[in-house]
């Protein structure tokens, strides 16, 4: 390993920086999705019957409770409800400009090292051709312990961006799906969330509904 870091020139060091700094991400951002989806659902399970039974001063003291990106749009949305479903629109908007990029934050990051390590690697070969041209310039072709330098260089950096530009692109793409995905189920809640608010007229805030499910909200008062 030491040999290799050796042999590999200097752009090894900063293809080993970017290889520590994706794996970082990639096992936060796993760990922050397991964890998201376990909240999210605890409050759709709390949150949606509260509403969905007119109980609205308790939904909201269970958004407090429970903080995550789910129940501050649902408390953003409570909070102006009285003002009427423009102002509880306007409101679900705005705090979801604020809340949505917390399931993509680092994903950036983790992109630019999926497309920058590639070309580090290719840096990496420029600069081994080049090293071998000075020797083969200098010496000539028969130097072969003279020209493995540049040619370690040239393989070495080359195998090593590629080796981490591949898995950081492809958590790239599963980690991005997995932050749409969890936008697309958090939207839907909501929509559920402001049907229950508002009557079908879109007009009047919606009271208690006959259908909710009570053995729920028994469940969350006591």
């Amino acid at each position: 390993m030491i040999t290799f870091f050796q042999r590999g020139g200097l752009l090894i060091y900063p293809l080993l920086a970017c290889s520590v700094v994706a794996l970082a991400i990639i096992i936060e951002r796993l760990f922050h999705f397991r964890g998201d989806r376990r909240r999210n659902q605890e409050s759709y399970e709390i949150i949606i019957p509260l509403v969905e039974g007119g109980l609205f001063q308790k939904a909201r003291d269970a958004c407090v409770r429970k903080p995550g990106i789910f129940t501050n749009i649902i408390l953003a949305a409570l909070d102006v409800r009285s003002q009427g479903r423009d102002e509880v629109k306007e409101a679900i908007l705005d705090a979801g400009r604020q809340e949505i990029p917390k399931l993509e934050r680092h994903l950036v990051f983790l992109g630019t090292i999926a497309g920058i390590t590639p070309l580090l690697g290719l840096l990496g070969t420029v600069s081994g051709m080049i090293k071998i041209f000075s020797v083969i310039a200098e010496l000539g072709v028969g130097q072969a312990n003279a020209l493995s330098e540049g040619i370690s260089e040239a393989l070495y950096t080359t195998a090593l961006g590629l080796s981490v530009a591949i898995p950081a692109l492809v958590m790239h793409n599963y980690l991005r799906e997995k932050a749409e995905n969890s936008i697309l189920d958090i939207e839907k809640r909501t929509i559920q969330v402001m049907n229950h608010l508002f009557r079908k007229d879109g007009m009047e805030p919606a009271g208690r509904s006959a259908y909710s499910d009570r053995t729920k909200i028994r469940e969350v008062e006591n």
